[in-house]
Formats: C-alpha cells, sequence, structure tokens
C-alpha cells in the first residue's frame, strides 16, 4: 500500500530550520575568517559548519530542494577535508563558502514560494569546485617573514609556527637566543639546563634547537643552542639570565603589512544580490509558530478591546439612567485587567530579540568594506532588548541604510584617517542607549568625518542649517546626495528620505541626529516596540475627537489665560493662530494651535491643555480643549494614499462606531512650521483634518 505525502505541509518549518541553520553557518564563516587573520585555527567551528550542512542537505532532501542539496554536497566534502587538515580554511576557501551560504538562501527563498530553485552561476561552482583547505596560518605567515637560516626554519612545525605568530599577534616578541657553552660558563655554573631555567622564567620556550658550530671555536666544543622564546621582556634581560651578550638576542620574524586576501570575483552578470535584500529574516523561535497565527491572534484582541469599549460607554448609558451598574462596573474593570494581560502576553510572544534583527548586518558589512576600501569594526550593544517582530522587520531597511550611509559617506579611507590621526580601522556601534514598556531607543554612530552643513546647503542652494535638527531636514530630502555619481550602494538620493519615512511616517517615530565634523556622526531612532494596540490619550479640540498614543507625550500642560501668549502677526486673521508662547517652570515653550493645524475653528477658552512632546530634543506644545482619558487603541494604519496626509498616522474606533483620527504630532510640528510660512506669504497649505475626512466629512 503506497500513502501520498503532502510535503508542502512540512515546507514552513524546512524553511525555518534552514533559515537557523545558515544564519548559524555565516556567523562561523565570519568566526573562522577573523581567526585566519590572526593565524589561528577553530576547528570546532568548522566541524559546526560541516553538522549544518548535512543537516541542511538532508531537510532539503526530504522536501525535494535538490539545488540545496548538490550545493550542501560539496560543501560537506570541503569542510570534511579541512576537519581532517585541523580546522584550517584559507581567506579564499572561507570567501567561497559564504557565497555558497547565499546560494543556498536563495533557493531557499524560492522553495518557499513555490518557484524553481535558480541555478547558481558557473563561476561560482568552478571556483567551489577548486576549494582546496589549507593551513590557515599562511595568511598571517605571509605578513611575517622568518629570519632563521633554512635549515633552522625547516625544524619548526606548523604547531610552533603558529604559536609564534600568536604570540606576535597578543602583543609579545618573538625571539632567538643562542647559548654556546664554553668551560668558562660551566665555570661559573651554566650549562643549557640551569639556563633553560633562568630564561623560563622570563619567557615562554616554544623550542630549544642544536646547532653545530664551525671545527674551528675549540673553546665552544662544536655545538650551540638556538632558543626560541615568546617573551615581554628585553634583549638585556635575557642575555643576563642567560650569561651572553645581548647582540646573541634578535627577532625571529620581520613582521611587514598583512596582504589583501583572495577574494572570488564573480562577472558582473553572476554576481549574487546582497544578503539584505532577502524578504524574510532568519527565525529563532524555539517554538515555531507562523506569524500570520500571532497576527491573527493580535486581530481577535484587537476586536475584544473595542468590545471592551463598547461595554464601558453601555455601562456609562445605564448609569445616567439611574440604574444600579456597580457591579457590571466591576466586572467591566476585571474584565479590562485580563484584556490587559492578555494583550501584554500576546506581544511578548510577538516579541524578538534585537540582535536577531541585526545579526544580518555583518555580512553585508563586510561586502561594503570590500567595495569601498574601507577598514570598518563594528560594534553592536543591545543585549536583551527586544521589540515587536512586525516593527523589527519595518526599522531593519533603515538600520541598514544608516550602516551603508557610514561607510561610504561618513568612515574616511585609511589613509585619510592616518592623516587624521585616527585609527586606520573605523568604528560602527549600534546601541540600545534606553528602552521603556512603550518605545526603544536606539543609535547609529560612527567616527567619521562627520555631515559638512555648507557643503550640504551648497548642493541644495540654500542657507547653512543653524542647527542639527534642521541639518537632518536637508538630508532627508527626497533626492538629495552628496555624491556626483551613483554606485552599487549610494548616490541615488533615497538612504535617508527612506529612513524618515520609515520611523517618523510607517512608526510614528522620532528621528534626530548629531554630527560633529571630523569626530562622527550619531543617529537616533525612537521607534514603538509594538505597533498594533497602544496606549493613547483622548483629546478633544474644537468638538472633534483624537487619539495621541502615549509614547510619544512628555506632559500634559494645564494652559491659563494669562500665560499663554500670542505673538502678534501684522495681516493676520484674529482667529488664525498657529504659534504660540507659554512659560513653563522658567523656560519659554513654542506652542501650536492644534485646531488651526487642524484646519478647525479656533476659540480660546478657559480650561485648555497642551500636549508637550520633544522633537529633536526640543519640547514642543500644542494647544488643545482637554484629555478625556485614557485608553488601549487599536491602530489602524491608513494605506490608502489618497487620505494619508501629514500629521495623521492612523485611525481607531473607541467603542462607538466612529472612526477616530490617530494624530503624529512631531509631524505636525513640521507641518506647523511650514504653514507659519505659509501664511507670512499668503499661501495656505491643505488642512490634515480635512483632508483625511474627505468631502464628507467621514474619515
Amino acid at each position: 500500500m503506497t500513502v501520498k505525502v503532502d510535503l508542502a505541509e512540512f515546507l514552513a518549518a524546512y524553511v525555518a530550520e534552514v533559515d537557523e541553520q545558515l544564519a548559524n553557518a555565516g556567523a562561523k564563516l565570519l568566526l573562522i575568517e577573523a581567526a585566519g587573520r590572526q593565524g589561528e585555527r577553530q576547528p570546532r567551528a568548522v566541524r559546526d559548519l560541516f553538522r549544518a550542512m548535512h543537516t541542511i542537505k538532508g531537510l532539503s532532501s526530504m522536501v525535494g530542494v535538490e539545488a540545496v542539496v548538490s550545493t550542501a554536497h560539496r560543501l560537506e566534502t570541503v569542510l570534511r577535508a579541512a576537519d581532517r587538515a585541523g580546522g584550517a580554511l584559507s581567506p579564499a576557501a572561507v570567501d567561497v563558502l559564504l557565497q555558497s551560504v547565499r546560494v543556498i538562501e536563495q533557493c531557499v527563498r524560492a522553495a518557499e514560494k513555490g518557484a524553481p530553485a535558480p541555478e547558481p552561476p558557473a563561476s561560482f561552482l568552478a571556483a567551489l569546485e577548486a576549494v582546496s583547505p589549507e593551513d590557515a596560518h599562511a595568511y598571517a605567515a605571509s605578513a611575517a617573514r622568518s629570519t632563521l637560516e633554512p635549515a633552522l626554519d625547516q625544524k619548526l612545525d606548523a604547531f610552533e609556527r603558529d604559536l609564534l605568530l600568536k604570540g606576535i599577534h597578543d602583543g609579545r616578541r618573538a625571539v632567538r637566543l643562542d647559548y654556546v657553552p664554553t668551560a668558562r660558563r660551566a665555570a661559573q655554573g651554566l650549562n643549557i639546563n640551569s639556563v633553560r631555567d633562568r630564561v623560563g622564567a622570563l619567557a615562554e620556550i616554544v623550542r630549544v634547537i642544536p646547532i653545530s658550530l664551525p671545527s674551528n671555536d675549540s673553546d665552544a666544543g662544536g655545538i650551540a643552542f638556538a632558543m626560541l622564546l615568546l617573551t615581554s621582556r628585553s634583549d638585556e634581560e635575557l642575555a643576563a639570565a642567560a650569561g651572553v651578550e645581548p647582540a646573541l638576542v634578535r627577532p625571529i620574524f620581520e613582521v611587514g603589512p598583512a596582504p589583501e586576501p583572495a577574494v572570488l570575483a564573480l562577472p558582473a552578470e553572476e554576481r549574487l544580490p546582497e544578503l539584505e535584500t532577502s524578504e524574510d529574516a532568519p527565525r529563532r523561535n524555539l517554538l515555531r509558530v507562523d506569524v500570520a497565527r500571532v497576527d491573527d491572534a493580535m486581530e481577535r484582541l484587537a476586536l475584544l478591546i473595542v468590545t471592551r469599549s463598547r461595554l464601558a460607554r453601555a455601562i456609562a448609558t445605564l448609569a445616567a439612567t439611574g440604574a444600579d451598574t456597580r457591579e457590571l462596573a466591576q466586572i467591566a474593570q476585571e474584565n479590562a485587567r485580563q484584556l490587559r494581560d492578555l494583550r501584554a502576553s500576546i506581544l511578548q510572544v510577538r516579541m524578538v530579540p534585537l540582535t536577531e534583527i541585526l545579526e544580518r548586518i555583518p555580512l553585508m558589512l563586510r561586502a561594503l568594506m570590500r567595495t569601498n576600501a574601507r577598514q570598518v569594526r563594528l560594534q553592536v550593544e543591545a543585549a536583551g532588548a527586544e521589540l515587536d517582530k512586525a516593527v523589527g522587520e519595518r526599522i531593519f531597511p533603515a538600520i541598514v541604510h544608516l550602516v551603508r550611509n557610514a561607510v561610504d559617506h561618513g568612515i574616511e579611507s585609511p589613509r585619510e584617517r592616518e592623516q587624521a590621526s585616527k585609527r586606520p580601522e573605523g568604528t560602527v556601534l549600534i546601541s540600545c542607549s534606553s528602552r521603556s514598556n512603550t518605545r526603544l531607543e536606539l543609535a547609529i554612530q560612527d567616527d567619521g568625518r562627520g555631515v559638512d552643513a555648507a557643503v550640504v546647503a551648497r548642493r541644495l542652494g540654500v542657507v547653512v542649517p543653524d542647527s542639527d535638527a534642521a541639518l537632518l531636514e536637508l538630508l532627508c530630502q527626497p533626492g538629495f546626495s552628496t555624491r556626483d555619481e551613483a554606485t552599487t550602494t549610494s548616490g541615488r538620493g533615497l538612504g535617508m528620505d527612506i529612513v524618515k519615512r520609515i520611523v517618523v511616517d510607517q512608526l510614528g517615530g522620532e528621528l534626530s541626529m548629531q554630527t560633529t565634523p571630523g569626530r562622527g556622526t550619531t543617529f537616533t531612532l525612537k521607534i514603538p516596540l509594538s505597533v498594533a494596540i497602544v496606549d493613547a490619550f483622548v483629546v478633544e479640540c474644537a468638538g472633534e475627537r483624537f487619539v495621541v498614543p502615549v509614547g510619544g507625550v512628555e506632559e500634559i500642560l494645564d494652559v491659563s489665560g494669562e500665560r499663554l501668549v500670542f505673538p502678534p502677526r501684522p495681516g493676520m486673521a484674529t482667529a488664525v493662530r498657529p504659534v504660540g508662547m507659554v512659560q513653563r517652570r522658567g523656560e519659554t515653550l513654542p506652542l501650536y494651535s492644534l485646531a488651526t493645524l487642524l484646519g478647525l475653528p479656533y476659540e480660546a477658552r478657559p480650561g485648555q491643555r497642551a500636549l508637550v512632546i520633544r522633537r529633536a530634543g526640543e519640547p514642543v506644545g500644542f494647544l488643545l480643549d482637554g484629555v478625556r482619558g485614557q485608553q488601549e487603541a487599536v491602530i489602524r494604519p491608513l494605506v490608502d494614499p489618497l487620505v494619508r496626509v501629514s500629521g495623521v498616522s492612523a485611525a481607531t474606533d473607541l467603542g462607538d462606531g466612529r472612526p477616530t483620527l490617530v494624530l503624529d504630532l512631531s509631524a505636525l510640528v513640521a507641518y506647523g512650521q511650514r504653514r507659519s510660512k505659509g501664511l507670512a506669504s499668503g499661501a495656505l497649505p491643505a488642512l490634515p483634518a480635512q483632508a483625511a475626512r474627505g468631502p464628507g466629512g467621514r474619515a
């Protein structure tokens, strides 16, 4: 009896497992490559790679992805030979293996979509077949020329040579001390054994090799000993311990600059796409659950939250009629607590470590360094930080653009850095400097040349900006680039525009920059941990109701008529007051009329309040009629371009069936500044609230 099995149902599990194995393989290969530059081997990493390829081959054979099976089988052959050679892989071999990981990833992505696996480039297959493991220490040794005589040099085995090279890398000196036994030294109690003990107290003895002396040296007896040492002591100290002249202590190697490792050069038409262009990030969940199922649970929770809001309104209506609703209100409060706990649990399931989101950056950075001839060291300080998987997938392209800009535009060439008294190797730091229950703050920092405000202003034909915030606004203009010609990695003027759209427009976060000429640039991203369900303030303005996420509000300020001042503007109508000032704890706070910005009639009334936020580090207030309260809100992004306008990020249902606009106050600040300039010239921009509601007045 034959049983037909539908392998498609195993595809999701196959993709998740192979993604994990590929991510691990990429990390191991980078570890092997770094160790090879230092003359070290990583036999355990090679064995882990072999096991990963064996697992990938078996899984791919089960689901019928033959292209992956054949590639993984070739890699097994290379890795088995490397394991037998003590874990040695040359830089050229590591480069081919990294290309192999990308080929397998392409095949897996195609299988995930149900498409045939692409054929690997012919030159890649030829390079893979030609890979032969060789001593990894050869790369480091090629930068250190031995000064030993050929006969003496041949007596060193690979382990001893590796030990000497590693000692040099760790900051010690590799030296040769020649001891010649004589009658005079014997009378002083010095012989090879006592000298070995005395020198061994000052240095690590790697090898003692007997050497023959010329026959006419009668006092020496025709034999001497060459002691190969690793030490941090001076030549004089070693010579005194051995009872010889300092001239008999000599370096073993002449260390020169390391050569560039060989790379796999593919023809332009056969080059593989960059790793970060893959559509799905590798999965890392111990319990593998399709993201669509978690999204479905979140959607059902959203409906429950809306229903809870409707229940609260119904209880309030009953209470207004005089009905006893105390027990019902108590049940509703308990239900609200349970829903909040359920929301926290589902959000926790959706959380992924930030390090998982960033794990693909090192491979992307490696390719950039080769393309731009830069030396860059990546540091990631994000231990313990987590964020919603959906937020992570959205923010990753922004991080990629910022890292790419740091390498392309910020980090100088090694020669330029040396002329500026900097280390030849630049640094890019990705850190999570602060976090809360609702927001995460990321910083991408480089120690490069910084941003030249005068150059940026000259290319745009504008006045030189007087602050980092104004300079960032110029950098984020669509189509702007500091390069005259576009390259494969930059120059099209899309990077910073994309970063701003992702961070500010899509996620409702905040983007800021600090730059110092000659010292570097830091971009700070403040993003919400989740964008599905948020705690929000329900505010009222000119008889309309709006929602503002709690995470972006610094303070709710009571504004009295005496403290509020509107500066006079000649030629402006009395009711049109886009900008005012208010005193707050001894400082003057710029205040925007929310009604005016939203195209609603403004009317000064007692008891008004202001929401205070920070934009580019500076406090800004929004004048409104009142704050009704705080509650959970289900965010529905406005995806239709016809209703997407500046200052309105989404819509929500507060339980009464009416759509309520979710405001992006940071975007409204920029809108208010533009409108303020427009008012001075008599031009009025489009009104966000009116545009979002449409001709019929409904969202």
